[in-house]
Order: C-alpha cells, then structure tokens, then sequence
C-alpha cells in the first residue's frame, strides 16, 4: 500500500520495516519483525515531526510512550489453517481488476467517511494483492469486500467489510470462500480487535499472538 502511495526509502531492517516519510492513512509508518525490538532504533528510522505517525507493535512488547507515542489500541493476531468454509449463497466475488471497479468498492469500503481515495489505481497492477468485491446476483452494487495479500505461504486479509448486514463477522463467509477458491492450500491470517475478534473465532481463526497500534501525539 505504501509503494502503491509512491512512499519509498526505508524499508526492511533487521529488526522492523519502516518507511521515512508518513504513510497512508490507517497504515503504520514502522512494524517489528522480531520480539525485543531496540524502540529508538525503531523512531529513529520514522517521522515523528509531521503529525499521526504509528507503529505496529506485532509482539506487544514496546514501550514508546517516552517518545511520545500512546497506545491506539490492542489486537490479537488470527489464523485460519487452510480448508473449504461453509458455503457462502447469496453474494458472487470477483477479484477487482480496474481502477473503475476499484473505485466502487473503495466507495462501498468508506462508506462516506471521506477515504475512498486511499486505494490507488497501482494496486490493480499488484500481483499479490487480490481486491475482493462481493455483489448481490441480481445487481451491480458491491455490498462487501476485503483485501488479500499473497506472501510468505500464507493469505493476509485486511479490510473486511459487509454493507448490507452490519452484524461483526458478516462478511467472513464471503471472504473466505472467495480466498478458499483462489488459494485452496494456504491459511488465512490477519489481526482483529474489538467485538471483531469474537466474530473471526466463530468462523474458524484462533489467536496466535497479541500485538498493538502505538500512535504518536507529542508535538
């Protein structure tokens, strides 16, 4: 999403991925790779001078609140081992391939809150990146949708969402037929938090690690 946005330098170290100038929106500017990551190497290689910097904490074990950042939130990391859900009626999916259909489920995903621009018409390009639209059979409206990122023998999915029902956890059938289909060996991961996490468990993930969104608001 960060090269898609034209953010380069930075990159992966030894200890976390960092990026040095402020990336997209809901997107953090530094993720750990490893337990026990040194906190001011981790600033150091970020902006902490222009406003909303964040860190992925994916071991919930920084302490960053000397360098002015505060605790976002807590989430757990989820997996789903490889294998068909149940079936899914009601929705077709489709893979976004065009930065007009991109367009209408980045719409449908914001929901009017003013982010639709977040998804660049590069991300159609990506050759891991998999945009999936869920549509009624008898219209052309995307109701649901998420994203799923190829990588490392594992599917990530981001960006779960279902218009037309609200309930926490509705748009998982959807997803997950759809990643099931395009990628049958592979399990699903992602985190959650909230009244979310509870939704991902009924449809099969389980937790294997905490971790936690650092947001910086010292001037």
């Amino acid at each position: 999403m960060s090269a898609a946005h034209g953010v380069t330098g930075g990159g992966f170290g030894p200890q976390s991925w960092a990026a040095p100038t402020r990336t997209p929106p809901y997107y953090p500017d530094a993720v750990t790779l490893t337990p026990g990551a040194d906190p001011a190497a981790l600033v150091a290689r970020i902006d902490t001078a222009t406003p909303g910097a964040s860190v992925k904490d994916s071991f919930a074990d920084l302490e960053l609140t000397g360098a002015g950042f505060r605790v976002l939130f807590e989430a757990a990391w989820i997996h789903r081992p490889a294998g068909a859900p149940p079936s899914a009626p009601g929705l077709g999916w489709e893979v976004v391939r065009d930065p007009d259909a991109l367009r209408a489920w980045a719409l449908a995903w914001d929901d009017g809150d003013g982010d639709a621009g977040l998804f660049p018409p590069a991300l159609c390009g990506d050759p891991d990146t998999f945009v999936l639209a869920g549509r009624h059979p008898d219209s052309d409206r995307v109701v649901s949708g998420a994203v799923a990122s190829r990588a490392a023998g594992v599917i990530g999915v981001s960006n779960v969402f279902r218009r037309d029902d609200p309930a926490p956890g509705s748009a998982w059938p959807f997803v997950l037929e759809a990643v099931h289909h395009l990628f049958p060996g592979l399990p699903v991961v992602g985190y959650e938090h909230g009244e979310d996490l509870p939704a991902a468990l009924a449809h099969g993930f389980e937790t294997v690690g905490p971790l936690r969104i650092w947001l910086h608001e010292r001037d």
